[in-house]
């Protein structure tokens, strides 16, 4: 039973270590200010879909404000044909993100009790859960013994 314990300590230090160096190289997609404009743009209009409010607030670090403030201006009018409803966006100059944090945003609703993170760790941390099982496959093999794959 040790080495099972083992084993599995060592797939969930080796999958810990490969997250820690995409959380890394995250910090090199926001200083390349094109590629990062892209990838708010779609992470703000991605948000407002998922929420689908007639309000709604972004919030963001601080220094990306006017990056967000471009992809809002740019999501508006494209959720508006995609829906064929009105919003109402604003970005919070109040409530900013952790400068910690590598980028992305999170978007409330109008009362701030639904929101949808999209912050590039929170991306990150979603696409690590669900390729796990691919993870592990190419890094110790598949496992006879596995019934399911998640």
């Amino acid at each position: 039973m040790k080495e099972v314990t083992k084993v599995v300590d060592v797939e969930l230090e080796e999958g810990q270590d490969l997250l820690n160096e995409a959380k890394q190289r995250l910090g090199k997609v926001v200083k390349d200010t094109t590629r990062y404009q892209v990838l708010l743009d779609g992470l703000v209009l991605q948000g407002l879909y998922q929420l689908l409010e007639p309000r709604m607030i972004v919030c963001c670090r601080k220094q990306d404000f006017p990056l967000v403030k471009a992809a809002v201006q740019k999501a508006i009018p494209m959720y508006k044909i995609a829906t064929n409803k009105d919003v109402d966006v604003q970005i919070d100059q109040e409530v900013y993100l952790p400068e910690e944090i590598a980028g992305g945003v999170e978007i409330y609703n109008g009362d701030r009790k639904i929101k949808v993170s999209n912050t590039l760790e929170s991306r990150l941390d979603l696409i690590a859960q669900q390729m796990m099982p691919e993870v592990r496959g190419a890094l110790f093999g598949a496992n006879a013994n596995r019934k399911f794959l998640d």
